[in-house]
């Protein structure tokens, strides 16, 4: 029989607090820590290019999980069903491609940036265009959204929470030891934030499974026809199947291989094996998600029959279902989730600034008083984000917006990276006339979708839209490459795939369990077996 449970916070008792308590201590003593051997830029920025392959995959892991995502995954299975899990498990599919294909690049060239990337394949506009793209996104979209939405989820929890107060103290926490000890700080931290995630999720997802017997018939019969599949139909609003194949993969490669705040935990490995060891481990760590924080939200359906807001699933698990003790682990993982995000983007932001425009500038930089300069552009876009963030409560329209238009912002970015890397004739010219042609599309695309809503003229799921839109850059890409200068030597020998086939890179012989390759395909075989098993 489902219980009755209520949506109303429930107050935290002294374990709980305690237990959270001392998640702040820890994660502030890291930092601390950490700023001992944080002395240049390259620390501040890249660990010193010394982390080792574990690190890199759980940084990736609670860096991409943010408290929207462990709310919203939950939510999203609770109304709709489980085809949410498409993002995560195309995660796994992209990260592979990822390691085959661009981490040798990556390392080798010892890129500090991604837009840095883009100068040495292509040219500088196309560098700083990108940049400037990063950096808006980082500190307006994510930043001070990750800010917002963790302080709108701590409210489920505390209701006497101010949004401003919130807000702030998120911001500081974060800024402090992000700004004191760098990406070294931002990496071991998000280790230990995996780890409290990963470990809380899975208690709840046991207690949920327990209110229901343990029974998988049970959860079955509640659950309308369907919504147990992960490939839906096209007539489906939540993920059509050509979403899945078209867009998920192109959004996936954006966030995965081409996004600053993502990519530079890859950046900081000491060499090309961790990179590539570390970003498997992230791949791999996506797959238990299904089960730890999607289906939860499923087997909710069974306990909590009634809630009108699906959004209300996981807090109304976590206050109702759970004892004293692991109401404080639970929200350790949920404030871990909220940190992990703000560290990240507030890190990368100020790279993008330092590194891609003051450096730029004033070449001759110490490496301290790059690591100085770096500390007060965190603090500043620290102080930035907290002040924003309160605001987007005036303008729901214009945030939800914001996060939508991702799925515009994105074609012409991939378009570039995917050619540049696998067509040597691709032009620097061509680059930048794709980044401004492909948004300039983009853009008319988002107004008469988001904005007019002609409905019919462009009435496609999102997912969708953003592959059509990946192929109409890719064309633009093509045709401005065959009538414009073609690249140096010096930009194609050892940035693109012809390069590494040439034989610069050969790769040494290693034990087969230590072969990015085979562990690529048993990655592969892991996914397609749960894709299969749920489809």
């Amino acid at each position: 029989m489902p219980l009755a449970h209520t949506t109303q916070a429930m107050p935290l008792g002294g374990l709980d607090l305690s237990i959270i308590g001392i998640y702040f201590v820890v994660v502030l003593f890291i930092g601390f820590w950490m700023a001992r051997k944080t002395e240049s830029g390259e620390d501040l920025f890249l660990a010193g290019r010394s982390l080792g392959w574990a690190p890199i995959g759980f940084s990736l892991f609670a860096s991409n999980i943010s408290s929207t995502t462990l709310i919203g995954l939950a939510g999203a299975a609770y109304a709709s069903g489980i085809s949410v899990a498409n993002y995560e498990w195309m995660a796994t599919v992209v990260l592979v491609f990822f390691v085959i294909y661009f981490v040798p690049f990556y390392i080798r060239s010892r890129i500090s940036t991604m837009p840095e990337f883009l100068e040495r394949r292509f040219d500088r506009r196309s560098r700083f265009y990108f940049s400037g793209l990063n950096i808006f996104t980082s500190v307006v979209i994510d930043t001070a959204g990750s800010l917002y939405a963790g302080a709108i989820v701590l409210q489920l929890f505390f209701p006497e929470l101010s949004i401003t107060t919130t807000c702030a103290v998120l911001a500081v926490v974060a800024g402090l030891y992000t700004a004191a000890g760098g990406l070294a700080a931002v990496v071991y931290t998000d280790v230990i934030q995996a780890v409290v995630l990963m470990v809380g999720a899975t208690v709840l997802t046991f207690i949920v499974f327990g209110e229901v017997g343990y029974s998988w018939d049970q959860v079955r019969a509640v659950t309308p026809a369907g919504m147990l599949s992960l490939i839906r139909p096209m007539s489906d609003k939540q993920l059509p199947w050509l979403g899945t194949l078209v867009g998920v993969p192109i959004l996936g490669f954006y966030f995965w291989c081409t996004n600053q705040f993502i990519v530079q935990r890859v950046l900081g490995a000491k060499d090309v094996d961790n990179a590539r060891w570390g970003s498997l481990l992230g791949g791999l760590l996506k797959l238990p998600v299904l089960f730890i924080m999607v289906l939860p939200g499923t087997m909710a359906r069974a306990v909590l029959p009634n809630l009108e807001n699906g959004d209300l699933v996981f807090p109304t698990m976590v206050t109702t279902l759970l004892p004293t003790g692991m109401i404080g682990l639970v929200m350790a993982g949920l404030i871990a989730a909220i940190m992990s995000s703000i560290d990240s983007t507030l890190n990368s932001a100020s790279t993008l600034v330092t590194l891609d425009f003051v450096k730029a500038r004033y070449p001759n930089l110490s490496p301290k008083a790059t690591a100085k300069v770096g500390r007060w552009v965190i603090g500043i876009f620290m102080i930035f984000a907290a002040l924003w963030a309160p605001q987007i409560a005036k303008f729901p329209g214009l945030f939800h917006y914001l996060q939508q238009a991702l799925a515009f912002i994105v074609p012409p970015v991939v378009a570039i990276f995917i050619l540049g890397v696998f067509w040597r004739r691709g032009s620097p010219s061509a680059a930048l006339i794709t980044l401004i042609g492909g948004h300039l599309i983009s853009a008319v695309a988002f107004v008469v979708q988001k904005v007019i809503k002609l409905e019919g003229v462009v009435d496609l799921h999102f997912t969708i839209l953003a592959g059509l839109l990946t192929f109409v850059s890719m064309g633009i890409f093509v045709a401005a490459s065959l009538v414009t200068p073609p690249p140096s030597e010096s930009q194609v020998a050892e940035l693109t795939l012809s390069g590494l086939r040439g034989g610069q890179w050969p790769a040494p012989a290693k034990p087969a369990f230590k072969d990015h390759r085979v562990q690529s395909v048993v990655l592969l075989a892991l996914t397609a077996a749960l894709v299969v098993a749920y489809w």
